[in-house]
């Protein structure tokens, strides 16, 4: 690897959320390093502790997690690996989903809930503020006032440093957008999974970072061969192209790829450097 290739996730470019944290467009997802069904410790603990400092080596500055994930298990683990934090790293968590088994997710945005989840997030990764905390999703038994005034209180009183929505239509981040600002939207997207548009555009419109998550639809035939025909011509992964494609798609886009082995994440860092070309984008379209 030569030397000005060793952190290839600086080749992504940068995006500034809520207008102080710039971070490298190609960041980290930590639900992988759980156990199966996101549920329980990782099979090899030692593996993910590596994959989370590797993660620093390839110039990856943003680590999106949630208090879900294992429960607690991935904020843990990111503490373990990499507490005391480097400066210009910032973590990101979720809350709003409870856990009651292997790939289980009620949802409860309960104010005491989400009380409990955040000063539990802000305990396992032994910080005394969030940098970006996201409301996993909105709760359909509980009040939107409740949810989102627990938020903004909570950011006022310097707990979370911004706020962020996930799996959420423009109307919801224009209601959020009565209590707080809105930095960052994560919804599932990738290149055969294209419902939020909408969202994706109007982020675009308004300077938001929009995090997709789910980057290869393994499910959309003609998006996989459309995918596997472009990683033939670059000589590359599926993985690194769908991710090519998503960082070509929006300057706002903040793909999060999400592993357990050091191998893979290599590999998935790779895609920072593809640029896709005009025959790439005949076969895989952006966005319009």
């Amino acid at each position: 690897m030569q030397a000005t290739d060793q952190q290839p996730a600086t080749q992504a470019g940068t995006i500034t959320i809520g207008g102080d944290l710039t971070v490298n467009r190609l960041a980290y997802g930590a639900m992988r390093i759980t156990g199966d069904g996101i549920w329980g410790p990782p099979k090899d603990h030692d593996e993910c502790i590596r994959v989370l400092k590797r993660t620093l080596d390839l110039g990856i500055n943003f680590i999106d997690t949630a208090d879900s994930y294992g429960p607690y298990v991935s904020e843990e683990l990111i503490a373990e690996a990499l507490y005391p934090y480097p400066d210009g790293l910032a973590i990101a968590t979720k809350g709003g989903l409870l856990r009651t088994g292997p790939n289980q997710w009620p949802v409860d945005s309960s104010r005491k809930h989400l009380e409990e989840a955040l000063n539990g997030s802000l305990k396992r990764l032994k910080i005394n503020q969030i940098d970006l905390y996201q409301l996993h999703r909105f709760d359909s038994k509980v009040s939107s006032e409740e949810t989102l005034g627990f938020l903004k209180e909570a950011q006022q009183q310097g707990k979370i440093r911004h706020i962020g929505l996930s799996e959420v239509s423009i109307e919801q981040i224009e209601e959020a957008k009565q209590y707080f600002d809105v930095v960052s939207v994560q919804n599932m997207y990738n290149f055969g999974e294209q419902r939020w548009n909408d969202v994706l555009k109007y982020c675009e419109q308004n300077n938001i970072a929009f995090i997709p998550w789910f980057p290869l639809n393994a499910g959309n035939v003609t998006a996989e061969k459309a995918i596997k025909k472009v990683a033939q011509r670059h000589n590359a992964t599926d993985y690194q192209i769908a991710l090519a494609w998503l960082l070509a798609a929006s300057p706002v886009m903040l793909p999060i790829a999400g592993t357990s082995s050091v191998k893979h994440l290599e590999e998935n860092v790779q895609a920072a450097t593809i640029k896709l070309t005009d025959e790439d984008l005949q076969d895989m379209p952006l966005p319009e």
